[in-house]
């Protein structure tokens, strides 16, 4: 097959990666803005929420965007191999070189404003626990997503049993969900067996637990757009030389 096959098959075989995962990103995007029970839906319910958040809010349109873009990566990238297109080759390493700059770029942003975003979240955490006390076992919507979400995590609240301090279900009921306690039924879920931690708290945990392994796919993802510009410009090279 010789050096030349392998490159095509290989930039074949990645690019048909990535427009799978393009698809699949492209489809939670997309299932993000249709789905008005997400998450997402719940905080721009948030009354007063920073608005910072609108941000936050857009995350689907993100979503759909860097699915698209993906799509466009695969497809060129793959069609460029197999029809050992120049054009199509060039244009694949240009957008993938811009995606590269834009990541090293953001991943500077991150790191400067992450003071800014400690900010962020301790103001989005102040509006959550108002719209729990304000809401929690009175509206329905906002009571069946937190039990969702306390169910999933195995977390209570945002921070801590607290949040619920002055609901309207503390206050029918003396007690506190039962998801805030180990093992309790609902009749003895009160403020001295209320143990579980708080949703953020946990997901924070989580992130800090597993920051090597985020670390080595934002490495490994860097190196293997490295490793596609290096293949697609070689490729480039090859056919022009074939055609001279």
């Amino acid at each position: 097959m010789g050096c030349f096959g392998f490159l095509k098959v290989m930039m074949f075989a990645f690019n048909g990666i990535i427009f799978l995962a393009g698809a699949a990103i492209l489809g939670v995007g997309i299932w993000v803005k249709v789905d008005s029970g997400s998450i997402l839906g719940f905080l721009k319910g948030i009354k007063d929420a920073p608005a910072e958040m609108n941000q936050i809010l857009n995350v689907g349109y993100l979503l759909i965007a860097v699915g698209a873009v993906l799509l466009i990566i695969g497809f060129l990238g793959c069609c460029g191999a197999m029809k050992e297109s120049r054009c199509m080759l060039l244009l694949f390493f240009v957008i993938v070189l811009v995606v590269f700059i834009a990541e090293v770029a953001g991943a500077v942003v991150i790191l400067v404003f992450k003071p800014l975003a400690g900010e962020l979240i301790e103001k989005l955490g102040t509006k959550v626990v108002q719209n729990i006390k304000k809401d929690y076992g009175q509206n329905p919507d906002v009571t069946a997503l937190w039990n969702a979400t306390m169910d999933t995590l195995k977390c209570c609240g945002f921070y801590n049993y607290t949040d619920f301090t002055g609901s309207p279900f503390q206050i029918r009921t003396d007690l506190y969900p039962q998801q805030c306690c180990h093992g309790a039924v609902f009749s003895s879920c009160n403020d001295t067996s209320a143990t579980i931690t708080g949703c953020f708290p946990k997901f924070k945990q989580l992130i800090d637990e597993n920051t090597i392994v985020i670390v080595a796919v934002a490495l490994g993802i860097a190196a293997l757009e490295i490793l596609a510009m290096v293949v697609s410009m070689t490729l480039y090279c090859i056919i022009g030389s074939k055609s001279d």
